[in-house]
């Protein structure tokens, strides 16, 4: 039987262009989204799963839920995510309990029940989570955003250990800027400038990340576990918008 791949936030962006590389391999893909998605389900070879993440006790019962609809799950990528613009001084609550709900809680409540799942059927598998830039660098109006990605890599390493004597690995791809087009998580186009520049000189797109999420999936990275894999064009290595800091020279330099 094929492999079953349960992929988060595949209804757009990088989610949607992991479960067609995988599907593309001919995976079993069950999509989830809080957007419908019954149109995919004939080329993602199983049947997908309306589930909103916020919710707590709708992401602690989607492992199952695709379990039983599908069959037994082999790896999970919690793709989704939400991105509002909140200027910190007018931050509620509630906006910052959204975020790391659908951001943090529903990756973690989804990967322990995989992991429970796993042990207890006697079945190895892998999870990928999708980080972001963001958990090392902070930007105006994403405070609860850039927390609840670096929450997620740490998550990411407390699950690998935990889980990795269970044959469970989990690993996490950081993003740079991707262009997705999402209507979910719109951006203006002088953000998207401000937070693209990278060393290979071009913005991401979904394809660039699903290939990397692929092999942190599969066999090829099997001795990978607790691994935050930078796919950013080189942004997280620096930046080429600085000029040089100095165009003469000194005697100590000479010396």
């Amino acid at each position: 039987m094929s492999r079953h791949v349960l992929v988060t936030g595949a209804a757009g962006g990088i989610g949607a262009a992991v479960a067609e590389l995988f599907a593309g391999d001919g995976a079993r893909v069950t999509a989830v989204d809080v957007r419908d998605l019954s149109e995919h389900a004939g080329r993602l070879r199983a049947r997908p799963i309306t589930a909103d993440l916020s919710d707590a006790e709708a992401a602690a019962g989607l492992l199952e839920r695709a379990w039983d609809t599908n069959g037994p799950v082999d790896a999970v990528v919690n793709a989704a995510g939400i991105y509002p613009a909140t200027p910190f001084l007018e931050m509620t609550a509630a906006q910052w309990d959204r975020v790391q709900h659908v951001n943090v809680r529903a990756p973690m409540l989804i990967t322990a029940a995989f992991g429970r799942a796993c042990a207890a059927s006697g079945r190895t598998g892998s999870v990928v989570n999708i980080a972001s830039g963001a958990a090392l660098r902070a930007r105006p109006g994403a405070a609860h955003y850039c927390t609840s990605k670096a929450a997620l890599e740490m998550l990411t390493k407390a699950a690998a250990v935990e889980l990795g004597p269970l044959g469970v690995r989990v690993n996490a791809v950081s993003p740079g800027f991707v262009t997705v087009d999402s209507a979910a998580n719109p951006v203006t186009e002088e953000y998207a400038a401000a937070v693209s520049a990278n060393p290979l000189g071009r913005r991401g797109l979904p394809p660039d990340v699903a290939t990397a999420v692929r092999w942190l999936a599969g066999e090829e990275a099997a001795w990978v576990t607790g691994a935050v894999l930078r796919v950013d064009g080189g942004a997280s290595a620096g930046t080429t918008a600085l000029p040089l800091h100095w165009t003469g020279t000194s005697e100590v330099q000479q010396a």
